[in-house]
């Protein structure tokens, strides 16, 4: 494979939106060291962690609706959801109209586990979030937004 460039090695390296990828990469970094323990003291993996509230509030997904809604990847989700369905968390349900696809539906254990952790986890994030002003948290959001869309488009 042959890759062409108009840069060479000390000029890419001085490109200036390195140290914001960087400041980028170190935030997501932090940011998950600090939320990721919280998640194990409930006996969950963060993946299962995510699909469980994912699931919560809801009268459950097909396993491409939660593939979206969750930061799971689709070739992770069966052993996710194998893994929850043994712990007695989520169920499987085929529905009549459609026999080819899976509805994941928490189970009541499921639904007990989620308004316990659920709630009590926001609480934990609230109190770092909360040292930002609406109108930072705004264009914070924003930002990201923008950076996404640079990215999708």
């Amino acid at each position: 494979m042959k890759i062409e460039t108009s840069l060479n090695a000390k000029t890419a390296a001085k490109q200036p939106f390195l140290s914001t990828m960087r400041e980028l990469a170190t935030t997501y970094q932090a940011f998950c060291t600090y939320d990721e323990a919280h998640i194990r003291e409930t006996g969950l993996t963060p993946p299962q962690f995510d699909v469980i509230c994912t699931l919560g509030n809801t009268p459950g997904m097909f396993m491409n609706q939660l593939a979206e809604k969750t930061l799971v990847t689709k070739g992770t989700l069966t052993g996710i959801i194998d893994r929850l369905e043994q712990k007695n968390l989520v169920r499987r349900e085929v529905p009549p109209e459609n026999r080819r696809c899976f509805l994941i539906v928490l189970t009541p254990e499921g639904e007990e586990l989620f308004e316990k952790i659920f709630p009590v986890h926001i609480e934990y994030l609230k109190q770092k979030f909360d040292r930002l002003t609406p109108t930072e948290l705004d264009e914070i959001k924003t930002a990201l937004q923008r950076l996404k869309s640079i990215f999708t488009d």
